[in-house]
């Protein structure tokens, strides 16, 4: 039995990654998962990426990761978001991107399933903010575990008689329920905490960890500036929104 660090949107953010990295190792993680979003919004997309193929023995492919891999038209994106796009496009070697492209979408691995979005639909980046939006995801969710990110929220859906969504720190899981678990975002929080986050899986304890990093934010929020990155990008890390 592993304990794994569960990893998602890491966006570039290199400060917030190495505060999970090192925090996971100090609690004994055995191994390292990637849901999504290794690139994108911050300013150091390839270093991330590299450490990510370096540690991780799963990762799949997030909307951003999808679209600064793929020669696809951005007129539907947000204006701030598809210059991100461009910018990170523009960063990664023709290895990289190729890397990313091939990714999958979802993966079962080690006896619980990983996605970026959802499981009904993973090609269309759809977002799960309540319960009703899980209910669609349990529908193909043949594993009583999956880890997804996206939404950058740390969220964990319940299917018992009825779904039920539930804030969470600690969790312990119980034989006969599934459980659609959102891990938060390594690096770029959106629940109004700025700190990184990230979740611990201990499969023999059966228990899930919600864990909240502090990392040095302004050195993040220069980087972003240096590169010319919108500004409301390096403020945004500031509030965790």
């Amino acid at each position: 039995m592993k304990k794994y660090a569960i990893l998602a949107d890491i966006h570039g953010n290199w400060e917030a990654l190495s505060a999970v990295l090192d925090d996971a190792k100090e609690n004994g993680a055995t191994a390292y998962v990637c849901v999504g979003d290794v690139v994108g919004y911050n300013a150091d997309p390839a270093k991330c990426l590299e450490k990510v193929k370096e540690i991780c023995c799963a990762v799949i492919r997030g909307n951003h990761d999808h679209y600064c891999s793929h020669d696809e038209c951005l007129d539907d994106f947000h204006p701030l978001a598809a210059k991100v796009v461009d910018w990170t496009r523009k960063q990664l070697t023709k290895d990289q991107i190729n890397y990313l492209r091939k990714l999958k979408l979802q993966r079962k691995f080690d006896g619980f399933t990983i996605v970026h979005s959802t499981l009904d639909m993973p090609d269309k980046w759809g977002y799960v903010f309540d319960s009703l939006e899980a209910d669609a995801n349990f529908n193909y969710q043949s594993t009583s575990l999956c880890f997804h990110g996206h939404t950058h929220v740390p969220i964990a859906y319940v299917k018992r008689d009825m779904t039920e969504r539930i804030e969470y720190n600690k969790l312990k899981l119980t034989l006969g329920q599934k459980y659609f678990i959102n891990v938060g975002s390594v690096g770029q929080p959106r629940d109004g905490d700025c700190r990184a986050a990230y979740v611990l899986y201990n499969q023999s304890a059966r228990t899930i960890e919600l864990r909240r990093l502090e990392y040095d934010i302004e050195m993040t929020q220069e980087k972003i500036r240096q590169a010319g990155l919108p500004e409301r990008l390096a403020k945004r890390l500031s509030i965790g929104k």
